[in-house]
Order: structure tokens, then sequence, then C-alpha cells
């Protein structure tokens, strides 16, 4: 009986082993080219009126701000030192130690907001509604992210809380545990895995990385297609992103109890402080920086929702007692 799955050993982060190309960051292109072909094909079903050309446009600024703002919400903020704080000429030095090592670290929430506000940049520069752009535009996003999250698998990175499920994966390059540990030795025992006591071993995961490229981006994508956008020419400016702020941000807040948190920040808020070890799963109370973030989606997507709403019905209002 298969007790967990071995991480596949022919995968490997770099495209060509010896050159800096990594698969993650080609994850990040496939993210946006499948972004952009979504936007262009709702384009052409005359959804939106944009050129090609103000689409590239538009692009440009959203894609330079989802770098700089996952980056810059990765050092500073997931980071959890001062050292970029203090060093901000490193922020975006891709070397280190005289080696190419790219920008290791993004943050999701970070290229969000950096996306917004490309997004507003373009919308102010070229007169155009920012609410609908964001619309059309946040219908790819997902189908987009699920590369990203692929790329997380590949590197073998961002893994889950140790799991005893058959479908648990050990990771090469996860933290390994102290046997000293009576929890660590127990789950040892139940998986069969040889250990010596006092020495570290390593303990399977759960692939949140996978859970997330299912969820939060193919059947967040469904549910933005299906069901969000063919609604959309029956609501408000703002209806599909208050959807994908709600959408993502509650599914994502779910997988977090499944993906480890940074150890270098642990819980946020705590309410259980019995329930201390981040490696495994005790209770529902205590919160990560990434589930923080995810209940600001929800709450920022439910009150866009209503004032959008709110304004449309004043603005119809409006209409309708000039026509008397």
């Amino acid at each position: 009986m298969l007790l967990f799955i071995n991480f596949p050993k022919w995968i490997s982060a770099e495209i060509i082993p010896g050159l800096p190309i990594r698969w993650y960051g080609l994850m990040y292109v496939f993210a946006f080219v499948t972004t952009y072909i979504v936007f262009r094909y709702q384009a052409k079903k005359k959804e939106i009126k944009i050129s090609a050309d103000d689409t590239q446009s538009l692009f440009l600024f959203g894609i330079m701000g989802v770098l700089l703002g996952a980056r810059l919400f990765s050092v500073l903020i997931y980071n959890g030192t001062s050292y970029y704080w203090l060093r901000p000429w490193l922020i975006f030095w891709p070397f280190s130690n005289g080696s190419f090592v790219g920008l290791p670290g993004m943050s999701y929430h970070g290229g969000l907001v950096g996306a917004i506000v490309g997004v507003l940049i373009y919308s102010y520069k070229n007169k155009r509604s920012f609410f609908e752009l964001a619309d059309v535009a946040c219908i790819g996003i997902p189908l987009g992210y699920t590369f990203g999250r692929l790329g997380n698998f590949i590197n073998g990175e961002l893994w889950g809380r140790v799991s005893t499920s058959n479908i648990a994966v050990l990771f090469p390059f996860a933290d390994r545990f102290s046997t000293n540990y009576q929890w660590v030795r127990d789950i040892a025992d139940k998986l069969n895995i040889e250990y010596v006591v006092g020495n570290f071993v390593n303990l399977p995961r759960h692939p949140s990385q996978l859970y997330e490229a299912f969820f939060e981006g193919i059947i967040l994508f469904l549910f933005m297609w299906f069901v969000i956008r063919r609604n959309r020419s029956k609501k408000y400016n703002g209806y599909c992103l208050s959807w994908y702020l709600i959408g993502y941000g509650v599914i994502r807040f779910f997988i977090e109890y499944f993906r480890e948190p940074d150890s270098n920040l642990g819980y946020i808020i705590q309410f259980d402080n019995q329930a201390n070890n981040p490696a495994l799963f005790q209770t529902v109370l205590n919160l990560s920086m990434g589930q923080i973030f995810c209940l600001l989606m929800v709450v920022s997507g439910i009150i866009l929702s209503l004032i959008l709403k709110i304004k449309q019905k004043k603005a119809v209002e409006a209409i309708n007692e000039n026509r008397k």
C-alpha cells in the first residue's frame, strides 16, 4: 500500500542544468500569456472595446505592477526581518554571493495590489474605466495563476503541513524535524520511515501548491468564466472584480489550513495558544499572514460590491427621474 508519494526525481527547478533559467520564471510567462489570451478572446467577442495595441499597453502596466508588488510584499512583509528594510537597494538585486539567483520570493497578495495600482495608472492616463478593464482582466487571472503554483511545486517550495495521507508528498528540500519530539516519531512510525532518535527526519507534506493550482486556479476560473462572466452585462462595472476578490479570498483562506505558515512568521493571530505547532493542522483558530490577507480580500470584495451596487441604483434612479 502506498503510504505517501516521493517527490519525482525527474523534476528539476532548472530547465537546462547549469543555466540560470528556471521553470518558475517560465511559469510566470505562461501565466501572463494565458491571461492575455483570455482577455483578447473577450475583446474579440465585443465584451470590451479595446485594441490589441492598447491591450498590450494595459498588460505592460499590469505586469510591472505585479512584479513590483509581489517582490516588495515578499521581502518587506513576508521576510519577517528588517534585512531589506535596511538594505532597500538589494530588493531587486538578482545576484547573491556572485551567482545569479533571480528574484526568489514573490507574494501573490503583493502582486494583486501591484496589478491594481498598475491598471489604475493605465486607466487614469488613457481615460478608461478602471472597473471595466478590471472586470475583463480578472476573468483569466485564475487560469494564469495555475501556472504559478505549478512552478512552486516544481521548485519544491511552499509545501503544506505534515500529513499521513497517501497523497502526501515527501519534498526533498522541506524542513526536517527532530526525532526528539514524540509527535515526529509517531508519524514516522506510522509511515514506516526509518530514523535514529536524536537525528532529524523528513516527513511527507500536503502538496498544497497543487491544491491551490486546482481550486484557486482551475475551479475559480470555471466559476468566473461560466457564472460571473455570463451575468456581467446585467450587472455593474466592478461586478467581476468583486467576485474575484471574494472567491479567491474564500478558497485560499481554507487551503491555508493545509499549507504550512512561513516559518519566520508563524501564526499572526493565535487564539489557541496550545496549538502552537505550525507544521501540523491543530485548530482553525490560529491564522497565518496569508489568511489575514485573504480575509481582507473577502471584506474588500463585499464592500466594493455594495458600494458599486448602491452607486448603480442611484444612477438608474437619476436617469428615470430625468425621463419624467
